[in-house]
């Protein structure tokens, strides 16, 4: 069965684009087809994802009435790790031995490492070409394929060198998830429990409430929370595409994360399991500052768990190194660490405005 179940749009004037949230949507070639301008496509995927769908969209792409549509692909390897500039040197190799032009669509089928990678690309590629944005995790479905972030990691920070480069659409086919190991559905949980946590406590309790069905994957559960996560981040990004204010917030539970992340090597935790543990670690700190009770933790960090989350960081890793990674944070202003806490549950903030003892307390636990 094929069906949209969701539609909504990133507002952002001329730049506008849809999210199309529904399953099966890779046989729906029409949706590819009205967002691709030129003669040229290039899908962009890796040695995972590549067995599993690519040829649904080539053969998409190929029914297509515009028969002279030149097809190239280019599968990457797989992984956090290898989301660096080497990588996206291959892409451009690819374009110009193919001798792709301006008016090329580069299609990005795969998580958020392909889709940041690809976007990037896009965006560098003769100073900027069209991409469209298909994400087959929940992570990517929910996050990192909305609202134009690109980027590549540095040894010293994660996803320090990039650009914002919005897409032309987003399709988000629900089936795909059927694919995904517990792991990364797990890792995709915690960026849904975020906007619960920074913006909408109806959501929070919501998530509370339908867990289970969520990690079962319950066909109108998952497009549902598919649907409110995308919704929030849409706003946000329409109001802050840049992140010169609340487009931060999304960002609830990164610091702490990005800084575990390049401690232990990219890859070797998920992004998305460094996030739950950061907010668990963020949670922490917004009750020794008094702005939430225990209780409220405690919330949290039982959905976090139910989830199948991680509520710390790395037994062995040290105060000392979280504060050194943290420095390198692009939140960080003039050498003052900035973090997203809650002063209520639903309701986050960015603040520079806290007790480094409190702060060192958390990250000492």
């Amino acid at each position: 069965m094929t069906s949209i179940q969701h539609t909504l749009t990133v507002e952002l004037g001329t730049r506008s684009y849809p999210i199309y949230i529904g399953s099966g949507l890779l046989q729906q070639a029409q949706l590819l087809g009205q967002h691709i301008t030129g003669k040229q496509v290039m899908v962009v995927t890796n040695t995972t994802i590549a067995p599993l769908y690519l040829q649904a969209v080539i053969d998409g792409l190929k029914s297509l009435q515009a028969s002279d549509l030149q097809i190239d692909t280019l599968v990457l390897e797989d992984g956090e790790q290898h989301k660096h500039l080497d990588t996206v040197s291959l892409i451009f190799d690819h374009l110009l031995e193919q001798r792709h032009n301006r008016t090329t669509t580069l299609i990005a089928l795969g998580g958020g490492v392909i889709g940041d990678m690809t976007g990037y690309a896009a965006a560098a590629y003769q100073r900027g070409v069209n991409f469209i944005q298909i994400p087959t995790t929940l992570l990517s479905q929910v996050d990192s394929s909305v609202g134009g972030k690109t980027g590549v990691n540095h040894p010293l920070g994660k996803n320090m060198i990039g650009a914002f480069h919005q897409p032309q659409c987003v399709i988000i086919d629900t089936h795909t998830l059927k694919t995904l190991p517990s792991r990364e559905l797990s890792a995709g949980l915690a960026e849904v429990i975020k906007y619960g946590l920074i913006a909408q406590p109806d959501f929070f309790s919501w998530l509370e409430q339908n867990i289970v069905g969520l990690r079962e994957l319950e066909p109108q559960l998952i497009s549902q929370a598919i649907y409110q996560s995308c919704l929030s981040k849409a706003r946000i990004v329409a109001a802050d595409e840049r992140e010169q204010g609340q487009r931060a917030l999304l960002n609830f539970g990164h610091t702490f994360g990005h800084a575990i992340e390049t401690q232990m090597g990219y890859g070797n935790w998920l992004h998305g399991e460094a996030v739950g543990a950061g907010m668990a670690m963020a949670a922490d700190l917004s009750c020794r500052l008094g702005w939430i009770t225990k209780s409220q933790v405690q919330r949290i960090q039982n959905l976090l768990e139910a989830s199948g989350l991680p509520l710390w960081g790395p037994p062995k890793m040290q105060v000392e190194a979280y504060l050194a990674h943290m420095q390198v944070d692009k939140k960080v202003t003039d050498g003052t660490i900035r973090l997203i806490l809650l002063q209520q549950l639903g309701h986050a903030i960015v603040t520079s405005d806290f007790d480094n003892q409190l702060l060192q307390q958390t990250l000492a636990v």
